[in-house]
């Protein structure tokens, strides 16, 4: 490997990050994944996880349109602020 390969390449720490902050719902897609690998991808299975993983995405959809509707950069959350966000969504949810 030539140094300018080696400067290219991502540790696996560099990824994860890059993941962490461009997925919010990276825990339940590992989730999902971990199902169907302990079941043998048997995706009858695995409902619950595929089910829980949609409704993590439709969240986060509708927070980044808001956001943007509403000018806020960036549209996805940086990850120190998504469980704030979380907790006051199901806090107004429950009030409501």
């Amino acid at each position: 490997m030539s140094p300018t390969d080696a400067g290219k390449s991502r540790t696996r720490a560099e990824k994860a990050t890059s993941q962490e902050l461009n997925n919010p719902c990276l825990k339940e897609q590992k989730l999902s994944l971990k199902c169907l690998d302990d079941n043998g991808y048997d995706k009858e299975k695995c409902t619950f996880f595929f089910v829980n993983y949609n409704v993590c995405q439709k969240f986060w959809l509708s927070i980044m349109k808001e956001r943007k509707g509403l000018g806020i950069e960036p549209a996805l959350p940086p990850p120190e602020e998504r469980e704030g966000i979380k907790k006051d969504r199901l806090y107004k949810a429950q009030k409501s």
